[in-house]
Formats: C-alpha cells, sequence, structure tokens
C-alpha cells in the first residue's frame, strides 16, 4: 500500500533498519484498530489512536494500558508468545526501540508464529480436519474451567448486561444500513427484532449464571486468532474492554462455530459444539447457540464496515472487507431466521 497515509512511525517501521535483530522483510497487515508488523521472527503491534466508544485508544497513556493488558492476559493461553511491551522512541520516521530519545508509541512484541499452520491457511488449503478441532477442544475446556468467575463477572451474564453488547452494535451500524447493502432495511430489522425477543426471556440467561458459565472468557475466538502448531496457541484476545470477555462461555465456543459457519464448514462447527459440550459437561450451550452466533456474525460485519471506512486502508482491502461483512450479515440473518 502507499506509505501516505500511515504515521511516520509506521513508515519508519517498514524499514528492515529499525530493528535490532535480523530482518529481510517488513509486511504490514492493518485491522480496524492495529497496526501489525511482521519482521524476521517476531511480531510487533500498535493500536491505531481511535475511540468507538466501546474501545478508546485515543491516548497514548490508553495506549500503554491496553498493551499491558493485552500481554498479562494472552499469556493464559500462549505464554510462550507474548514476549511484552515495547517502547517506541524517537521522532517522525526516525524510531527504535527503548533506549533514549522520547516515546512515540508503545506496541506488543511477540514471536511470529508459522504461517503455514495458521487455522485460515489450513481452511483455505482445505486441510482443517476433527483433529484440529479435537485439539482445539482439549485446550478450550481446562481453560474456561480455570478461567475467573465472581460474583461481579456473573454480572455480565445478565439478559441485561448482554443487552448492553448487542444493542449497541446496531447503534453503531444504523448509518451504514443501504438498500443495496452490505447490510440491508430488512436485515437489520429482522436481526434486531430476533436478539430483542430472545434479550426478553430473562430466565435463560439466569439460568446460565447459576451454571456457573459466565467467565473471564477469550472474547475473539476465531479462526484468524488460532495456530495449529506444534501446540494450539490461541491468541489476540479482548483486552480493551472487560464487557467483551466476560461473557457465557456459550458466546466465546458460538464465535468459532460461526466461523466454520461462514468458511462453508458447518459440519465441523457442529463437530466442535458437540465435543465441547461433552467435555465440559454443558448441556444447556445449545439453547444459547443460534442466539450467540447471530451476535458474533453480526459484529464481524461490523468490524468489515468499519475497517472499510477507515482512510488508511488501500481500496482492495477496503472492497475485502465489504463483501465480507456482507456475508456476515447474511449468516446473521440466517440464524434468526432459523430460530
Amino acid at each position: 500500500m502507499t506509505d501516505t497515509n500511515l504515521p511516520p512511525y509506521i513508515r519508519g517501521l517498514l524499514r528492515a533498519g529499525a530493528y535490532d535483530h535480523p530482518v529481510d522483510q517488513v509486511r504490514l497487515v492493518q485491522t480496524h484498530i492495529s497496526f501489525v508488523l511482521l519482521a524476521g521472527e517476531y511480531v510487533y503491534k500498535f493500536k491505531k489512536p481511535v475511540d468507538f466508544g466501546f474501545l478508546d485508544f485515543s491516548t497514548l497513556e490508553k495506549r500503554r494500558h491496553c498493551c499491558e493488558q493485552e500481554v498479562r492476559l494472552n499469556r493464559r493461553l500462549c505464554p510462550d508468545i507474548y514476549l511484552g511491551v515495547v517502547e517506541l522512541r524517537g521522532r517522525d520516521e526516525e524510531v527504535h526501540f527503548d533506549g533514549d530519545g522520547e516515546i512515540v508509541e508503545y506496541g506488543v512484541k511477540m514471536v511470529r508464529m508459522p504461517e503455514e499452520r495458521m487455522m485460515v491457511r489450513l481452511i483455505e488449503a482445505g486441510r482443517l480436519d476433527r483433529s484440529h478441532i479435537d485439539a482445539i477442544v482439549d485446550v478450550l475446556v481446562p481453560f474456561y474451567s480455570g478461567a475467573a468467575r465472581s460474583s461481579e463477572i456473573d454480572t455480565f451474564g445478565t439478559a441485561r448486561a448482554v443487552a448492553v453488547n448487542v444493542l449497541e452494535n446496531f447503534e453503531q451500524t444504523g448509518s451504514f444500513i443501504s438498500d443495496t447493502g452490505p447490510l440491508t432495511r430488512a436485515q437489520f430489522e429482522l436481526i434486531s427484532a430476533y436478539a430483542r425477543s430472545v434479550l426478553a426471556r430473562e430466565e435463560l440467561f439466569e439460568a446460565r449464571i447459576r451454571a456457573g458459565r459466565i467467565r473471564d472468557c477469550h472474547g475473539d475466538l476465531y479462526s484468524a486468532n488460532i495456530c495449529l502448531a506444534d501446540r494450539v496457541h490461541i491468541y489476540d484476545c479482548i483486552e480493551f474492554n472487560d464487557r467483551f470477555r466476560y461473557c457465557d462461555v456459550a458466546s466465546d465456543v458460538a464465535f468459532l462455530a460461526m466461523d466454520l459457519d461462514y468458511h462453508g464448514l458447518a459440519g465441523l462447527g457442529d463437530h466442535f459444539i458437540r465435543r465441547f459440550a461433552g467435555q465440559a459437561e454443558d448441556e444447556g450451550l445449545g439453547g444459547m447457540l443460534d442466539f450467540y452466533k447471530c451476535y458474533r456474525a453480526y459484529v464481524r460485519g461490523k468490524i468489515g464496515l468499519f475497517t472499510a471506512a477507515d482512510p488508511a486502508v488501500e481500496e482492495g482491502v477496503r472492497q475485502a472487507n465489504l463483501e465480507a461483512a456482507a456475508r456476515y450479515f447474511r449468516l446473521a440473518e440466517s440464524y434468526a431466521r432459523r430460530a
């Protein structure tokens, strides 16, 4: 992509000489909230100075705090991947890590995982199978069993608390509705009506609280954040807002099940849910599945819209995100219609 829309420090980090370890080539990947630089054996992640309300990276201090949270929380599932928070110092494009000079930005340094073993790559190659799903379940079941639970965390499982997250999505996407998509008026009204009908059934959410299923979860559990290497690495959890991570375990696993549906792997998604529910002895999970699948698909559609609206994103990426958003909204619609 062209460098003109990038912050000066990112332009500086696109040069291999900016690093104190061997780097042949630097590759930049963008999300709606992050700049991710793949440099040699390491990955450096920097947060964009954005404020979406539910996420606030608008000041350097807030970005530093979220970097520290990101390292701490992700070490639960990836203790060997997250190396720590780095300080970027210098001025304009002349930047370096740590040492002397004014702090320009804070970032997270990670070990670079093998790209050919990323779950999305295995899906694209048609190589994802039940053994991979089983390995993921074997990691997730003990993770959730040991994840923090408290009376405070339980409050995030009430219908009222879940409604804050779900209804917020509709408020934030209202201005994106159009006759031609990616989000149409008919989809918006159908999905929002379905979500409200489930949220009105408070007893469903109370039963999940009584069953002890509200935990400090991952919050962003889908194929883009899983590497199936010599061991399963599940990374990039939500660190910027506790209310997206304090949730029903069903919400977390529904995300991955939805993602498998999105990639045309509904059979593997069903296997994932059956195996997880069995090992976790979670008989009530199935009753919440479509609701949380619908919610997660809508969130992914929203993120596609946000990314496409970022002026720093190149045209090809913008179009890809709009197309993906349309698919996610159609998937959310299918869950609402099925329910």
